[in-house]
């Protein structure tokens, strides 16, 4: 053998692009060695030929062997039959090879109680082979653990299903991750096994073709990460896709992305349709009570039901009816069963196309589609995977499998439309137009993947489309306003003073009526709520609503209302005696601190210093002035949080017992990008708008507010938002007894929070 650890000894030597053609033989070839050498220990152990056998489990027993594998053998044997005295002279020398073992020595009752005790191993057992010693014995083993597994199938199923559930939950999907997991993540080899598991039971089948071709690249994809890697793993780090891509023949990394996604996608959907599957055959009668012909129920025209998926009936034309995929679609949705993917194909490959513009049922039915709630998902994956949604969406391409540039988001631009399509469901009772929602839910994001700003983009695209579906210009224009200022109710509450009447003036002239902000507010609830619940907190949504009822006050009747987030707040009596008030609130979201105290330049600063000191991490903050006195409220990440803690931080920072500047004012991290730092004239004409975009850390607020105390400036309001890695923090400022500040002052003010922010040092 070769590098330790390594099987079969063969070295990384392998031609750049080598593809499946070569993979299999090379995994063949390494299960060969290794067969071989347990083969030879076992001889030399001197080990039964009756009685005992040595054999191969998991990914072993299928003969398919990474480089950096582990050897998964038992050693079983007939009960009275005394095997332990030999396994310590058969794993010695595979040891001794450099290979990596896991074993285990069990009697014959023993294997079939660890089976019906522990669903891992009753997987894992399926894939028995055998090595050394008694045949027999090894066939009986797996005849007997197939016939157990299919004879308990209808009872452990539903164990196995919440197994796979769990997985997926605290691992996520191969499709969504930035660093997948391709063996236990959702659309990983796991699942693909666990498929194969299923297709033992008898009691449904899968497209074995197709499944077994994904996961045979899939095992490409995981021979091409042990040798790039140099070790055993299954998770693929972002600077390895340049190398992975490299020796799969691939362009460069973002085809490598979009390869091993489509990978994990494919067997997500197979593992989503065998499981839909398994489920109606759970709920059957027995097999006596069935008639032998499945039963056909109508569901719409052309379009029944059989066995839980819609197929289509005798009466359906696909060469004569266009809108016969949309009404199947939308049955299957809207009844959440499965649409079966061979009936998907098959109007893909025969069905008439959609005339433009869209005959007015074929518009219904996908706006009843979008509508239909969770039922959505299933269906819109088997439209993907069939070529289906193509016909009726070409555009769909451009954001198929495109990963979000921003970290917040949970899921690849194209599974977050559809997540969108499913929040903006809940919400059509809310506005005048359900189907104006519904498609600007589904275009919203079209314009990802451009070179110019999305919302831009994704403008002439999302009138486009809307033209070819049939909508009227109205509906038309409506769907184009709203992708073009999807990001404006949250981008301006989250970063803009809602007192300021040109933050109001910028939102009413974006969408024009209170038709369009209903729309809006609605839109911008089901993005965010895709995106993460993060986007959608308390916090965020009482700031957007606020915004909107301001919007929709002024649209009405020409006038804005007061801002219910920064009404006046009653001043406690010690504040009015010079002292602060710090109190703290829990929530579902977190936890929510309101300082109160006598108004001052530097104020801001040192609260957040007294955050910072504390490595409390500021998701959002809201501050602003009162009277002659400071108030602000910050959401923060800690759950559990001592007021009284806080004030003693507090009071140490005000009387100098800390210094918060040589704690705080270090530079960022060597790699961050560089800050940006703005004066946004247009957003304020009673105050200097200071836009910061920096990476979040510990400190940010503090250096911006320390810096502009350095220099004498007030802070009138401020506004503080986290999302991931990037931090927004918006500062409305004044000079301290004169107003706005001059465009000399201002770009001083610019020039030292960006020096700040940069070198870790405030002043000018």
């Amino acid at each position: 053998m070769g590098e330790p650890g390594r099987v079969g000894g063969a070295g990384p030597h392998r031609r750049p692009g080598r593809g499946s053609a070569l993979s299999a033989p090379d995994r063949a070839r390494r299960a060969a060695e290794a067969d071989e050498l347990c083969v030879e220990a076992y001889r030399a152990s001197g080990g039964p030929e009756s009685g005992a056998a040595l054999v191969a489990v998991g990914g072993f027993g299928r003969s398919e062997l990474a480089p950096y594998s582990d050897l998964d053998v038992v050693l079983v044997g007939e009960e009275g039959v005394d095997i332990r005295g030999i396994a310590e002279k058969i794993w010695y020398p595979i040891w001794d090879s450099g290979a990596r073992l896991d074993h285990s020595v069990r009697t014959m009752p023993e294997m079939v109680g660890a089976a019906g005790a522990d669903l891992k191993v009753a997987l894992g057992l399926l894939d028995v082979r055998h090595l050394a010693g008694d045949a027999n014995l090894t066939m009986r083993l797996r005849t007997t653990m197939l016939t157990n597994w299919r004879r308990t199938a209808k009872e452990r199923l539903p164990a196995l299903k919440e197994l796979v559930r769990s997985r997926h939950e605290s691992i996520g999907e191969v499709a969504h991750l930035s660093v997948p997991d391709i063996k236990e993540a959702e659309g990983g080899l796991r699942d693909a096994t666990v498929l194969k598991a299923l297709v033992a039971t008898w009691m449904v089948d899968v497209p074995h073709v197709e499944l077994e071709r994904v996961r045979l690249q899939m095992l490409d994809v995981r021979d091409v990460l042990h040798d790039v890697a140099g070790r055993p793993t299954d998770r693929i780090n972002p600077e390895q896709w340049s190398d992975l891509g490299h020796e799969l023949g691939l362009s460069d990394a973002r085809a490598a992305q979009v390869h091993v996604r489509e990978l994990g996608r494919r067997i997500t959907h197979l593992s989503h349709l065998t499981w839909r599957r398994v489920d109606a055959a759970l709920a059957r009668p027995a097999p006596n009570q069935r008639a032998r012909r499945p039963e056909l129920t109508p569901l719409a025209p052309g379009v029944a039901l059989a066995n839980g998926e819609v197929v289509l009936d005798r009466t359906a034309k696909p060469a004569d009816d266009p809108v016969l995929l949309l009404r199947a679609a939308t049955a299957a949705a809207e009844h959440d069963v499965v649409l079966a993917p061979a009936t998907a194909a098959r109007l893909a490959r025969e069905g008439v196309p959609l005339p433009t513009p869209w005959p007015a049922e074929a518009r219904q039915l996908l706006v009843r589609l979008l509508a239909s709630g969770r039922g959505l998902l299933g269906v819109w994956e088997t439209l993907e995977e069939t070529g289906a949604l193509s016909r009726a969406l070409p555009e769909w391409d451009r954001i198929r499998l495109l990963p979000h540039a921003s970290a917040i988001h949970r899921f690849t631009v194209d599974r977050h439309v559809v997540e969108t399509c499913i929040e903006a469901s809940g919400l059509i009772r809310q506005v005048a137009r359900p189907d104006v929602l519904m498609v600007a839910a589904l275009l919203h994001d079209i314009g990802k993947g451009s070179l110019t700003e999305h919302s831009v983009a994704g403008e002439p695209l999302a009138r486009e489309i809307a033209t070819r579906m049939g909508f009227a210009p109205e509906a038309v224009d409506l769907v184009a306003r709203l992708v073009r200022w999807h990001l404006v109710l949250s981008e301006t509450a989250t970063t803009r003073d809602p007192d300021d009447p040109a933050t109001v003036d910028l939102i009413v002239k974006r969408v024009e009526t209170a038709e369009a902000l209903d729309l809006l507010l609605a839109l911008t609830e089901a993005d965010s709520k895709a995106a993460s619940p993060k986007a959608w907190s308390s916090w965020r949504s009482g700031l957007i609503r606020d915004l909107a009822r301001r919007a929709r006050a002024a649209l009405d009747s020409g006038v804005a209302l007061p801002s219910i987030v920064t009404d006046d707040v009653p001043i406690p009596q010690e504040v009015r005696r010079g002292s602060a008030a710090i109190t703290v609130e829990h929530d579902d979201d977190g936890t929510r601190v309101t300082v109160i105290a006598p108004d001052r330049v530097g104020l801001l600063a040192d609260l957040a210093a007294m955050f910072a000191l504390q490595r409390i991490p500021v998701r959002a903050a809201r501050a602003w002035s009162q009277d002659q006195f400071g108030v602000s409220v910050w959401e923060v990440g800690v759950p559990e949080l001592d007021a009284a803690v806080l004030r003693e931080r507090y009071d140490a920072v005000v009387g100098g017992r800390v210094e918060a500047a040589k704690r705080l004012r270090r530079p960022p991290p060597a790699d961050a990008l560089e800050p940006t730092v703005a004066v946004r004239p247009e957003a304020s004409d009673q105050a200097t708008v200071l836009e910061v975009r920096t990476g979040d850390r510990p400190g940010v607020v503090y250096l911006a507010c320390g810096a502009l105390a350095d220099l004498d400036i007030a802070v009138r309001s401020a506004h503080v938002d986290t999302l991931g890695p990037q931090a927004v923090d918006v500062f409305y400022l004044q000079e301290a007894h004169a107003g706005v500040l001059s465009d000399q002052r201002a770009a001083e003010a610019a020039h030292a929070v960006r020096r700040a922010l940069t070198e870790g040092a405030a002043g000018s």
